[in-house]
């Protein structure tokens, strides 16, 4: 099949799109799925680049990626929620080898991890959802976010960051983000109802007493300094320090790492939300799945400039 691999951890060039990788098989309980789009997230270059290696134990060639948007080509024996010809998205669970990621044509996803497409999404579009928007309403809901809470969700015109502020307003939450000026009125539009310029003002100029904070920049320290007694802090992108730790406790506050756990139900919620129009997608940019277009994505995604999903198409 075709797959983009890398053979070594680096630079987007290591990525390479081949044609005769090998299909992975199924087992009674997956459905195999021929994948019409992909999605790249900002684990993807931080995979390629090696710095998860103490997490993930793989061998080489990998195929990246976590998102999957496509139909049903084939059925485990046990598999009775799906079937062939359906559209549906996942973020698979993490493959140990690492030979089987997102980035080709094919892929075998849990029947538990799996979702119906909306019929109001392309598979392009859908492809933009699981892993972000399951991220987002995980950790919204680690934050305990409910009406009346104030969060803050930083970087809010981020993949995680555009779920986050409509899941958030969606639970009743006031939302503050950290956004560029030239964002100010996308989040706006999704319903922040305080957007920082992060170039002009820091945001313990602006708020405090908050609730919580969704980290997902490695602010630890602001994050803190905005939280009221008995608030909470979730990053997705740091690891917390020994002095932030003890800090958070002679502050009566509580700071944790966040990290998504693959969920089809969850991520029915979120088709449903968009079935009703409750929830927007906004796409950055659009790719194939060339050695071209992959390196190209990723060297979007290192930008930090991204203003919402970026797509690999197949």
């Amino acid at each position: 099949m075709k797959a983009a691999i890398i053979k070594n951890f680096g630079d987007k060039t290591e990525l390479q799109v081949v044609s005769d990788y090998p299909a992975p098989s199924i087992n009674d309980d997956q459905v195999l799925v021929a994948i019409s789009a992909t999605s790249v997230n900002p684990i993807d270059y931080k995979a390629r680049q090696g710095l998860l290696s103490g997490r993930f134990q793989w061998q080489f060639p990998v195929v990246l990626g976590w998102d999957v948007a496509g139909e049903i080509i084939a059925i485990g024996k046990n598999v009775t929620d799906f079937s062939i010809g359906q559209r549906v998205f996942a973020r698979p669970a993490n493959d140990v080898t690492g030979r089987f990621g997102s980035y080709a044509e094919f892929m075998a996803v849990d029947t538990n991890q799996l979702a119906k497409i909306p019929d109001n999404l392309t598979d392009s579009e859908a492809a933009a959802v699981p892993l972000a928007g399951e991220t987002a309403l995980q950790m919204l809901r680690a934050l305990q976010i409910g009406p009346g809470k104030k969060v803050l969700i930083q970087a809010g015109a981020g993949g995680v960051g555009i779920f986050a502020i409509q899941l958030a307003k969606l639970m009743g939450a006031q939302v503050a983000t950290t956004v560029s000026g030239s964002n100010i009125a996308l989040v706006q539009q999704l319903g922040a109802d305080i957007a920082i310029d992060y170039h002009k003002h820091a945001i313990q100029d602006t708020l405090s007493d908050y609730d919580a904070v969704l980290d997902t920049i490695g602010d630890i320290d602001g994050g803190m300094d905005i939280l009221s007694s008995g608030g909470r802090l979730i990053t997705i992108s740091a690891s917390l320090s020994p002095e932030q730790t003890q800090r958070a406790q002679n502050e009566a506050k509580i700071i944790a790492t966040g990290w998504l756990q693959p969920n089809g139900q969850d991520l029915q919620q979120l088709a449903d939300y968009i079935a009703n129009d409750q929830l927007k997608i906004i796409i950055d940019s659009q790719y194939p799945l060339t050695t071209s277009g992959i390196q190209a994505a990723h060297a979007r995604i290192e930008s930090h400039h991204a203003r919402g999903k970026i797509i690999i198409n197949l």
